[in-house]
């Protein structure tokens, strides 16, 4: 499988077509960001590494019920997986306090919850990517209500 035309390039990686309408090849790169992109510079050998980890962790889910994009591992910064939709949502699930929530909240760290949190933010650099809820998500199109109850699930099974 060949590397075609480029069709995204992102802080960490780039991805390109294949001549397979529904297979591309993410190529992960050595660049090494901060705050949303300010701060930028050079790890050599981070897309190896970076690449490795996905792939160990695409296959671990994919064992264990839940379905991912990988295909197979090309070469140490390149694999093949399936061409996706993608819903520009991050998921959190959280089981203790900690970080940004313990700050927003104003809870102390290290508070193990009784039932795990689940938070979304919206996967937009421009706009911080802010913090939103399911209905917010639903309004600005950014996923059906069949697909959040599906990142739903796999996300607190992975959990």
């Amino acid at each position: 499988m060949e590397k075609r035309d480029m069709i995204y390039e992102g802080k960490a990686k780039k991805v390109y077509t294949t001549d397979d309408e529904n297979l591309v090849i993410v190529s992960y790169k050595d660049d090494a960001t901060a705050f949303n992109g300010l701060k930028k510079g050079t790890i050599a050998g981070k897309g190896v590494i970076n690449n490795q980890m996905s792939n160990f962790l695409m296959q671990m889910l994919e064992k264990n019920g839940v379905p991912t994009h990988f295909v197979q591992e090309l070469s140490e910064r390149d694999t093949l997986v399936k061409k996706v939709k993608i819903v520009p949502l991050e998921v959190i699930i959280r089981n203790i306090s900690a970080g940004s929530f313990s700050k927003r909240y104003g809870v102390e760290e290290g508070i193990v919850f009784d039932e795990p949190t689940i938070e979304f933010s919206y996967k937009n650099d421009e706009l911080g990517d802010p913090l939103i809820n399911e209905y917010h998500a639903l309004a600005l199109k950014l996923a059906t209500k069949e697909e959040i109850e599906t990142i739903k699930t796999y996300a607190f099974r992975v959990d």
